[in-house]
């Protein structure tokens, strides 16, 4: 057999060249939409990769981007890890200390920053002194306005389009090793600080071709892609290089992120399949609600980054004949883990089970269970233990970060607690620093807000552990009314007394205005815990 490298670079000139007439289409509001070929993203990112040489980027740099999904995004994407770089991608939710810390522990050289997003990186900077170069995307004729709030002591500022008109509209794109770096992301960081996970060109092909696969999402050149989880979060779930991979059209939201717009660009742009995370699509739901909107074009809505509440996914099928696909992962694995196609042979009603748990392991990827000490339990889908894995695309190391702890004997260990059948099922309660121990007995906090999330009143919930004297720890509910309702803890524990036994009702509640979230939209139980010992949740005690 021929020894042909899988890389980034193979994925490029695939999507460029045999599916060249395929379009990215950036959301531009109430403008019409931007419209790029690959072919032309293709040129354009030869001349990206030029312009990169040309100011020093000639070898395994990080180059940042600190910037939306969209069409100069994507030619990042396939440039800076075609050249030999590799592609770091900032999360722009962050502080500007966090992202300094990240861009400076990564050693980024160069970051192509949005124009919409330079307020929000300038500050960045004062933590990240080793940057050397600033590109700033738009027009031109304003950069002026940035070069004072960009520039500084020994880093130059540029405009991204001036940059690709004076570069060679070609690139000798090199040789690569396959194993060397193509990209990498920080994870989240909400314990301790983030930690960097490269991936691999040959990690990164082999996970593109998962979407295109019928047991994930049979990504085709028919579809029309809607990525609206951000291309920084684990290189969007990698369905930019999929798209590559199946001739697939991207459709990019840019800073277009409201559940309006998001509707109306599936409706002008007869999107086929979505991604994104479990509040993008409740608020898509809600406003679908509300508001009418056109969504048949979909087949698809993939769904991930926290547990997806079963009643959107009904709700979803029955309102306007969706079909919401629950996926698991983590930054760590690139970042699909597991989908949640229900197996064959299964009723109508017993399909539900299926499609809300965390789904079957996909393919090349190994998990197991592991107890307190270390021992593998059975994958019976009774023992419930944390779910370890491993495969061709899962990280063996952070970087510049042994972190020992989160590895065992090969296996990634990935926080998450549940169980595991043997048909490769996963079905997670918890995460391990999330679960509440209640008298001895294990209480899933994301049961109870799957569960809550299903009260037609409620739009969000979200439950955390709080000290009990008598039972050491009980759950404490935090629950999001749906506008105009009026809701009453009473209301809310006969509903869930009959779902769950009763010892695992909260006695405790209280009404908010918006669950905290985290940079990449999962509920931030770390800034509820703060915001509970601060006194700032008015606890209404029912018993």
């Amino acid at each position: 057999m021929m020894d042909i490298p899988l890389t980034v670079t193979s994925i490029m000139r695939y999507g460029t060249s045999l599916f060249g007439d395929k379009e990215v289409v950036t959301c531009a509001g109430p403008e019409p939409a931007r419209r790029r070929s690959y072919a032309q993203a293709g040129v354009r990112a030869a001349r990206l990769a030029s312009a990169l040489r040309g100011i020093g980027v000639d070898g395994d740099q990080r180059v940042g981007t600190f910037m939306w999904n969209n069409a100069d995004h994507l030619e990042a994407y396939l440039a800076v890890p075609s050249m030999g770089a590799v592609l770091h991608t900032l999360n722009i939710r962050l502080s500007a200390d966090q992202v300094g810390y990240i861009a400076t522990h990564a050693g980024d050289y160069a970051v192509i920053v949005d124009e919409s997003l330079v307020p929000l990186f300038a500050p960045v900077l004062e933590h990240a002194a080793d940057i050397k170069h600033v590109i700033v995307t738009g027009d031109p004729a304003r950069l002026g306005d940035h070069e004072s709030a960009l520039g500084g002591p020994g880093r130059a500022v540029h405009s991204y389009e001036e940059l690709l008109a004076a570069a060679a509209p070609s690139f000798a794109w090199p040789a690569i090793d396959e194993r060397s770096a193509a990209a990498m992301c920080y994870t989240s960081g909400t314990t301790g600080l983030p930690k960097g996970v490269a991936y691999s060109h040959r990690s990164t092909y082999l996970h593109s071709m998962g979407p295109c696969m019928s047991n994930a999402m049979a990504l085709c050149e028919r579809d029309r892609v809607l990525p609206v989880v951000p291309m920084f979060h684990a290189n969007a779930w990698g369905l930019a290089y999929a798209a590559l991979l199946a001739g697939a059209d991207l459709v990019m939201p840019d800073k277009f992120m409201i559940p309006a717009a998001i509707t109306a660009l599936i409706e002008t742009e007869t999107v086929t399949l979505g991604a994104g995370v479990p509040t993008i699509w409740g608020g898509m739901l809600a406003h679908l609600r509300a508001a009418g909107g056109d969504i048949s074009s979909l087949r698809l809505l993939v769904c991930g980054g926290s547990a997806l509440p079963e009643s959107m996914m009904r709700a979803y099928k029955a309102e306007f004949g969706v079909t919401m696909l629950h996926a698991w992962g983590m930054t760590e694995l690139s970042p699909l883990g597991s989908v949640a196609h229900p197996p064959v042979g299964v009723t109508a009603e017993e399909e539900w089970e299926y499609r809300a748990s965390q789904g079957r392991l996909f393919c090349t990827v190994e998990g197991r269970l592991t107890g307190d000490n270390g021992a593998v339990l059975p994958s019976d889908g009774k023992a419930v233990g944390e779910l370890e894995v491993r495969g061709p695309w899962i990280t063996g190391s952070y970087y510049k970060d042994p972190a020992p702890e989160k590895f065992h004997d090969g296996w990634l260990r990935t926080g998450d607690v549940g169980t595991l059948d043997t048909g490769g099922f996963i079905r997670l309660t918890d995460r391990a620093k999330d679960v509440i121990k209640s008298g001895g007995e294990w209480i899933s906090s994301m049961e109870l807000e799957n569960l809550l999330m299903g009260h037609p009143s409620v739009a969000e919930a979200a439950v955390i552990g709080v000290p009990d004297e008598k039972w050491g720890e009980r759950p404490l509910a935090a629950v999001v009314p749906v506008e105009g309702a009026s809701l009453t803890t009473e209301e809310l524990r006969a509903f869930l007394a009959e779902r769950v036994p009763k010892w695992q009702v909260p006695e405790r509640w209280a009404f908010i205005a918006e669950v905290p979230k985290t940079s990449v939209g999962k509920f931030s139980k770390v800034r509820m815990r703060e915001a509970y010992q601060r006194g700032e949740y008015a606890v209404i005690e029912a018993r």
